[in-house]
């Protein structure tokens, strides 16, 4: 999972992948503002749509490609947890700051995927990593 949390550092814009709540498929850009305790965290914005979707269809996908073809997708369900460290950290992403600016915002949940598995191909002539 190392190699795992190294590449999504480098490219922390990935597409997540969810289902809607009417039941079709749904992707948009997110941004992956790190790893901790070996959890893939990402944050959410209770007042929009994916939070929404992500409460009544956990099941998601993650994806990231590189202009090298260098890709990473993951899947996993997201679990929701009040972990002010998570957000702590979360809020060193600029993006994540300008969004949510403290901690104590209401609207500023955070979420993991649990039991992650995908692959990452590093376009090195190797098969894709399997985890």
């Amino acid at each position: 999972m190392k190699k795992v949390v190294e590449f999504l550092t480098a490219h922390p814009i990935v597409f997540l992948a969810t289902i809607g709540r009417d039941g079709a498929p749904k992707c948009r850009p997110f941004v992956f503002p790190g790893e901790k305790d070996g959890k893939l965290w990402f944050s959410a914005d209770a007042q929009k749509e994916v939070y929404a979707e992500l409460q009544t269809h956990p099941e998601v996908e993650i994806c990231v490609c590189t202009p090298q073809n260098e890709w990473c997708r993951v899947s996993g369900k997201a679990v929701f947890e009040e972990n002010v460290a998570v957000k702590e950290a979360c809020l060193a992403t600029p993006y994540v700051k300008g969004a949510f600016e403290s901690v104590l915002n209401p609207n500023f949940k955070v979420f993991y995927l649990a039991n992650p598995s995908g692959a990452l191909s590093l376009n090195d002539g190797q098969a894709p990593y399997q985890f």
